[in-house]
């Protein structure tokens, strides 16, 4: 049966943040994750997942100056440092999270750049994080995104993703399959899971397009969720979807999911 993770930096905007967390418990989710922990304290969080029993399977590192358009570190050739000093400060919170898993987001190509250099710098930043992550006993992750929603992301098809980790060469870099993303750039979503099932532990999700909830576009969610089972996934599906008329209103698709697994248990 697929677990489910609420993204409350997608879900539940009806909430202040910290609030969200309560807001996802009561829907029935048992995990969260979301894009990043740094503006908050450590121990502000934990308790907020302690207190609503909820694992946190997932943030991503720093990403540079989100608020100003930048979206990843890791490629980019001048900011090899503060990309190492951003891999301490993820998995300072990671641990104290209790989060086994680090996105760190590719960034965005800079006009001009060259790209043999830019793939060189990828590959080397990560082999330095996913030893580092290795060594805190945490997963590192890379994921693809599409062209359209981030124009000029680094890494943007399954294939290149998996290049990118047979290059760095580490057992400890794997990717973060994003259904979502994945249907807009090459579709075939389910042969792709399954021929690459050992270097998956984590899957995300929302519908294209509008990029809302399963049920609302053209993804077949049930025969993905199907495969899933079948193929013996056994990560967490982070659901990273703009409600279409509310989180919880609009959670009609996932209750079969939360009360199967809630009578599993």
């Amino acid at each position: 049966m697929p677990k489910f993770a609420a993204n409350l930096s997608m879900l539940y905007g009806e909430h202040d943040f910290l609030d969200r967390f309560a807001a996802a418990a009561k829907d029935g989710f048992q995990a969260v994750e979301y894009l990043f922990p740094y503006g908050f304290e450590k121990d502000v969080l934990v308790e907020n997942l302690k207190s609503n029993r909820l694992t946190q399977v997932l943030h991503n590192m720093p990403p540079g100056d989100w608020d100003a358009g930048e979206r990843g570190l890791a490629c980019l050739p001048d900011r090899v440092g503060e990309f190492q000093d951003s891999v301490g400060t993820a998995i300072d919170y990671a641990q104290a999270l209790g989060c086994g898993q680090l996105h760190t987001m590719a960034g965005l190509r800079p006009a001009g750049a060259d790209p043999e250099q830019l793939d060189e710098t990828y590959v080397e930043n990560l082999r330095f994080a996913a030893a580092k992550t290795k060594e805190a006993g945490i997963k590192l992750l890379i994921e693809a995104i599409n062209t359209i929603d981030m124009p000029g992301f680094y890494l943007n098809t399954s294939a290149q993703a998996l290049a990118v980790i047979d290059s760095v060469g580490s057992d400890n870099l794997y990717f973060q399959y994003d259904i979502y993303h994945m249907q807009i750039m090459e579709g075939d979503l389910v042969r792709t899971i399954e021929a690459n099932l050992d270097r998956i532990p984590h899957l995300q999700l929302a519908d294209t397009p509008g990029r809302h909830e399963p049920g609302t576009g053209e993804i077949n969610y049930p025969f993905v969720f199907d495969a899933l089972d079948r193929m013996g996934y056994k990560g967490w599906i982070g659901c990273e979807y703009k409600p279409k008329a509310g989180t919880s209103e609009g959670l009609g698709w996932l209750r079969p999911y939360l009360a199967a697994t809630a009578a599993a248990e």
